[in-house]
């Protein structure tokens, strides 16, 4: 039988409004990474400090990558309505990209 595992998927808004977007397996030490700068190559190093602004937990890595790689691609206003969980805003935000 395999255990539960937990990773999360989250958003980070960074000091120049800029979102970023990640998966990891333990949050609070990731958001801990990002404003400590511990990696000095990452999009968020000379973005500091960052906030989280949304999280989800998954407890398959797999499905975690998928969301992640999903959301990288929506607009600013798409992950706003996110944030909010405004699923309608998000719907029609869909249709609109759809159509263009």
């Amino acid at each position: 039988m395999q255990s539960a595992h937990n990773y999360y998927v989250y958003i980070l808004e960074c000091s120049d409004g800029f979102y970023y977007t990640g998966v990891t397996n333990n949050l609070d030490k990731r958001i801990w990474e990002h404003n400590e700068g511990i990696n000095k190559s990452s999009f968020t190093y000379n973005r500091r400090p960052v906030v989280l602004k949304y999280f989800q937990r998954f407890q398959n890595i797999d499905d975690a990558i998928l969301f992640e790689k999903q959301i990288k691609g929506w607009n600013r206003k798409k992950k706003e309505a996110l944030f909010n969980e405004d699923w309608n805003e998000i719907k029609q935000l869909s249709s609109i990209r759809k159509n263009q």
